[in-house]
Order: C-alpha cells, then sequence, then structure tokens
C-alpha cells in the first residue's frame, strides 16, 4: 500500500508494516486538547449531545499540564476518513479553546500479543464496540 507522506500516512504505513489490516473496522482514538478544565469539560458536553457514534474520555495530563478529551471512533483507518475527521474535530475543539492533537489505535490486534494486557482497566459503555 502507498501512503501520503505525512504524519497521517506514515502512521498508517507503520500500522500497515506492523501487519494490522487497514481493511476492517478497528477503534481509533483522536485526541483533542484543552488548557482549561472548563472547556475540555464543555467540549465532551457538546461532544456527547452529537449524533456521532463513539466513546468519549476525559484525562488530565499531569505531564503537558493539560486536559484531553478523547474521541473513540470505530472506522476503517482510510487515509482520507483520518484525514476528514481530525479536521472536523479539530475545528469543534476550537470553538472551546482547543486543538486536535493527532490519532491513534491503542488495542490488541490480531497476532500481536505486545498489548495483551493494556485494556484489562477499560470499563465498556454502551457505547464500546468489542
Amino acid at each position: 500500500m502507498q501512503f501520503p507522506d505525512d504524519d497521517n500516512g506514515q502512521m498508517l504505513a507503520a500500522m500497515a508494516d506492523a501487519g494490522i489490516d487497514l481493511t476492517q473496522p478497528l477503534e481509533v482514538d483522536f485526541f483533542l486538547v484543552f488548557d482549561d478544565q472548563r472547556d475540555a469539560e464543555s467540549a465532551i458536553e457538546a461532544l456527547s449531545q452529537t449524533d456521532m457514534n463513539g466513546e468519549l474520555e476525559l484525562n488530565f495530563d499531569e505531564e503537558s499540564t493539560k486536559w484531553e478529551v478523547i474521541v473513540c471512533l470505530h472506522m476503517v483507518p482510510e487515509y482520507d476518513a483520518l484525514v476528514a475527521k481530525e479536521t472536523e474535530l479539530n475545528t469543534f475543539a476550537q470553538e472551546f479553546d482547543g486543538i486536535s492533537d493527532g490519532w491513534g489505535v491503542m488495542q490488541h490486534q490480531h497476532g500481536d500479543d505486545e498489548f495483551a494486557d493494556e485494556d484489562d482497566d477499560h470499563q465498556c459503555s454502551e457505547h464500546c464496540h468489542h
């Protein structure tokens, strides 16, 4: 597979090289970063009122001292769809004085035992698709 020569393309290439099937839907985490807790909470509240079918999580990153909203969407990790969703979420985050800070896939893949114990603390919600 060929991917554009940018951060998203490089991430997809690395995923493909790791043996991840990019034709199958995955749980893709999009990260939105806010300086202020109230802004992050307002953003997550607004997101919960949309028709976006995904899981939402709010974290405080002690290293960066910023608030992070994680939007987990079940989707095929296709380049154009990822770029479009990242752009959409960045525009949304800016309404709450935040920014998009990329995306990632943080789950156990078939044949990849490196992350076997990573989801042990995960608690499912009505939005989970696994």
